[in-house]
């Protein structure tokens, strides 16, 4: 699946994020950069509609806000990388984008945690953000385990569907009593 021609006007964001195109793309090889500083847990960006739109499903390009519902976002936001050690953090709840707790500089890349958002990711990938906090393989929330989760900013849909997964893992290992 090769990347989406944004069909919206760009940028969509020119007063917080430069979209930087990789040479191949066919490579998601895209990055997205502050050019503002803002201090830690500031407001980065509110997730509105419009332009985001709600998904007809989970694809490579949504972020998933609820346990059935993905999120179009229609806007350069969709560039945002993941990183292990992210510089924001997507709150769907409030459906805004904070900024972290070391908060940004310019020139610093806008990443966030998938896992944070979604549950199983429509397309894996190897992660190469290099953190000494790396999780490798980035396939969802559902694929970790609590001990990779410790720590890190996770959406409460996520933290319910973890604990129905393990409700439902603890329950089918339990024995029936002998008659």
């Amino acid at each position: 699946m090769a990347p989406i021609k944004p069909d919206w006007i760009q940028p969509s964001h020119p007063e917080i994020l430069q979209v930087v195109y990789g040479n191949d793309v066919d490579k998601f090889q895209s990055k997205t950069y502050s050019i503002i500083r803002m201090p830690p847990n500031s407001v980065f960006a509110k997730l509105t509609e419009p332009p985001c739109s709600i998904a007809q499903g989970p694809s490579y390009d949504t972020v998933q806000v609820a346990k059935d519902i993905h999120l179009q976002l229609n806007s350069d936001l969709m560039y945002l990388d993941h990183s292990c050690d992210p510089s924001l953090i997507v709150d769907t709840a409030q459906r805004t984008i904070f900024t972290g707790p070391q908060g940004l500089i310019p020139g610093q890349e806008l990443t966030f945690f998938y896992p944070s958002t979604e549950w199983s990711m429509d397309q894996p990938f190897d992660c190469n953000c290099r953190s000494q906090n790396c999780l490798g393989r980035i396939s969802g929330a559902r694929f970790l385990n609590p001990h990779e989760l410790k720590g890190r900013w996770i959406n409460h849909h996520i933290l319910e569907m973890f604990r129905d997964s393990e409700k439902i893992r603890l329950s089918s290992n339990s024995c029936a009593p002998n008659p």
